[in-house]
């Protein structure tokens, strides 16, 4: 295999196989895959540093879904081992939400989702930034939780406190 400086490099890491980065390079390539995410639409606000794999994200985005798809695609290049997210959340105008509304969509958005036992969860609201509690059967049904109402306007953060009980 021979490493030309491609920037679209395997979502899977192969660590047998890939290209050792430089940092500079590394983190020309974090910018890259940032700049070509669509639900990023502001990439430039967000500074990348890599030093030996691991990966800090700096700056501010317009919401907590876009915070987690920075990292996410920070995550997927071959050669991050981890990812600081330093990233804040600037909620503008359009995008803010009242906790009570905000719980409300959080709830909803549980109760639709086949995959979660949302009589098993509480959400509780503080400025923006949620906290879900309860017991579940299995780790997929938190993550499902979790995944529902981290996009959801106005949240600043999610806190996962649920339990997972395998039987």
């Amino acid at each position: 295999m021979e490493f030309r400086g491609a920037v679209h490099l395997p979502l899977v890491p192969n660590y047998e196989r890939s290209p050792v980065l430089t940092n500079d390079r590394l983190e020309d390539v974090v910018i890259e895959s940032l700049d070509h995410d669509p639900r990023i639409p502001d990439s430039i606000e967000i500074a990348v540093a890599a030093h030996r794999g691991i990966v800090t994200l700096r700056g501010t985005v317009e919401s907590f879904a876009q915070r987690r798809a920075a990292a996410e695609d920070a995550h997927k290049i071959v050669g991050v081992y981890e990812v600081d997210d330093q990233l804040n959340v600037n909620l503008s105008g359009a995008h803010r939400r009242e906790d009570n509304e905000i719980r409300g969509m959080a709830l909803q958005t549980l109760m639709w989702d086949t995959e979660v036992p949302s009589e098993s969860i509480d959400v509780k609201v503080h400025d923006g930034w949620i906290t879900l509690k309860g017991d579940v059967s299995n780790q997929f049904e938190s993550d499902a939780a979790y995944d529902d109402v981290a996009n959801l306007y106005g949240v600043y953060g999610v806190t996962n406190e649920i339990k997972v009980n395998e039987r």
